[in-house]
């Protein structure tokens, strides 16, 4: 029901406010995703480089580097048509990624030399309450990746089949790539479990906790899945940026066209690259992409189109069921979205810009 509310917007507004308030949402979150996909892809570069050389001269900044110059090229296909297949690729090497890593993580926890878990909260209220809804603001990131087969679902006609199917499969592959792999490492690892389980598995100091063979191909799923990631993602910026830069007449890979794709997204990646070198909090950014983007887009915009568009009494059930999911949800995207700048605000009082270590 989502994206056809979110279509309900669209052809309602037109180019007014509510059109321009979308698309600025939209484009925050692909930003954010994008920089949080080159920010990971990053990490596991160097968590397979520093295995292989510990005292090794390079530095997550340079995994940056080499990240975003990969994305700039597999960048230039010119259309998300183009990207079906890496999609669907994208698919099967997340769920290879997640039984491997879910697998090292039950054997790391009834190894011998398994770590000792503490599954014990932070002291403070203060801070239980706003890592709850910092917690609230990443769900709702996990599962606003249903965003894009939504709007692709509503392209052709039935909408509603195309939709529930799409949305059925999405969230199915969704409960199965984050849950097993968060549930079994949170058991294995307790509450010191790092954002990134490898690392975990991993640590910096003492063995690995799982064979070199399945971490090494672990570390490779991920690393492709992330790249088709951030190219599935970065289209909605390339489309916007391009839309009055490119010359429908000329084709896709004449001059005139290829100009200026090849610049407008270079320097897109370039300033996801820096963002994510300068900031490398992987979970914060997660937290803000869904308190600022995920929650109003998928929560709260399309009961207020719902109202506007339809227009049920305002004494009737639906419209009062409405209009309280509007006012909790506006609530807890405002506090999500506080609770995620301060967690950010924390961290970054903590390490220096540029860091060498990504933070959780």
């Amino acid at each position: 029901m989502i994206s056809l509310f979110r279509c309900v917007v669209l052809l309602h507004a037109g180019s007014g406010w509510m059109f321009y308030f979308v698309v600025t949402v939209q484009t925050a979150i692909n930003t954010g995703v994008s920089i949080g996909t080159i920010l990971l892809a990053a990490d596991c570069l160097e968590i397979m480089y520093t295995s292989l050389s510990p005292h090794g001269p390079l530095k997550l900044y340079h995994f940056i580097i080499i990240v975003a110059v990969a994305l700039a090229f597999l960048s230039q296909l010119p259309s998300f048509h183009s990207l079906r297949h890496i999609n669907f690729a994208s698919l099967l090497l997340s769920l290879g990624y997640t039984i491997l890593v879910s697998a090292a993580c039950i054997g790391a926890g009834l190894s011998k030399d398994a770590p000792v878990k503490d599954y014990s909260l932070s002291s403070s209220k203060s801070d239980q309450t706003f890592n709850a809804f910092l917690s609230i603001s990443i769900l709702a990131s996990v599962y606003g990746n249903g965003i894009l087969p939504e709007i692709q679902a509503t392209l052709a006609p039935p909408a509603a089949g195309k939709m529930m199917k799409a949305l059925v499969l999405c969230y199915s592959v969704i409960a199965f790539a984050f849950y097993l792999p968060s549930i079994t490492g949170y058991w294995a690892f307790g509450s010191h479990v790092q954002s990134n389980v490898l690392k975990s598995i991993m640590p910096d100091s003492g063995q690995a906790l799982a064979p070199t063979w399945l971490l090494g191909l672990a570390v490779v799923f991920v690393l492709l899945q992330l790249l088709a990631i951030g190219l599935v993602y970065s289209q909605v910026a390339y489309e916007i940026m391009e839309k009055n830069s490119a010359d429908a007449t000329r084709g896709k890979f004449s001059r005139r066209n290829v100009v200026p794709r090849l610049l407008l997204r270079t320097l897109y990646l370039a300033f996801c690259a820096f963002m994510a070198a300068m900031l490398p909090f992987f979970g914060d950014i997660v937290g803000v992409v869904g308190a600022v983007g995920f929650i109003p887009l998928d929560f709260v915009l399309p009961v207020v189109m719902y109202n506007i568009a339809l227009a049920p009494p305002r004494r009737s059930p639906l419209y009062l069921a409405n209009t309280a999911i509007m006012v909790v949800f506006s609530g807890v995207g405002v506090i999500g979205a506080f609770a995620s700048i301060r967690k950010l605000v924390l961290d970054a009082g903590q390490f220096k810009l540029f860091s060498n270590n990504v933070v959780d």
